[in-house]
């Protein structure tokens, strides 16, 4: 599990780094807004450990960006600010928990479990329309009909769903469904896309993978 730490305070940034990667996760971390948002919006990250007051842009305003393009990265605010309106201005704006300096670092790790839990969970059945995909069973349903898929286009799909409603570029696509980080012809992505069409017997009127032309595709129900 990775977990990117947006802080610029350097002593508690260390201090997390430290104990979290004790608890075998892989950390990344970031002292400004600007920066973090770009980190976040990579989709690497499993969870995302946010400190309210940051250069640039604060951390109110990140996460409202952050939640704009995604909606599922669990994200705990790590802050200072303690008065009831400010952790409900923080939990509307976005964030899945919220936890006051200073904190017991054994606390944080419960908070922390707690959401990578849900969020495995709310991965593990992915649905866009009538489609509903199983990522531990490894099935794919429509219209309650199973679908088999070769494996390249179930992690295809697997892919798109999770990133339903964001348009996910042919390169990205390279990387995360095919492993390949060098120059690589994605026309590839096509035949795959046209083989997902045709087994989910997709309508024009209900076609929820769309080509973005020039950039990728997108999966949505609209």
């Amino acid at each position: 599990m990775k977990i990117l730490i947006i802080e610029d305070e350097e002593g508690i940034v260390s201090f997390l780094k430290q104990g979290l990667e004790e608890e075998q996760f892989k950390i990344e971390s970031c002292n400004n807004g600007e920066d973090g948002l770009s980190m976040a919006l990579s989709g690497q990250f499993d969870l995302i450990l946010l400190d309210w007051m940051l250069p640039g842009i604060t951390g109110i305003e990140l996460c409202e960006k952050f939640r704009e393009e995604n909606k599922t990265t669990p994200i705990i605010f790590l802050t200072a600010k303690d008065t009831l309106d400010e952790t409900i201005l923080g939990l509307q704006t976005g964030a899945n928990d919220y936890i006051k300096k200073p904190f017991h670092f054994e606390e944080l790790i419960e908070r922390i479990r707690v959401q990578l839990r849900a969020n495995i969970k709310n991965k593990q059945l992915l649905v866009l329309g009538d489609i509903t995909l199983n990522t531990e069973k490894h099935q794919v349903y429509k219209n309650n009909q199973e679908i088999y898929l070769t494996q390249k286009e179930f992690a295809l799909l697997e892919y798109l769903m999770q990133n339903k409603g964001e348009v996910c570029k042919r390169t990205t696509i390279i990387e995360k469904v095919w492993d390949i980080h060098f120059d690589y012809n994605t026309a590839v992505i096509e035949v795959y896309i046209n083989s997902l069409r045709k087994k989910l017997n997709l309508s024009e009127e209900h076609n929820y993978i769309k080509t973005v032309r020039g950039i990728g595709y997108v999966a949505d129900e609209k």
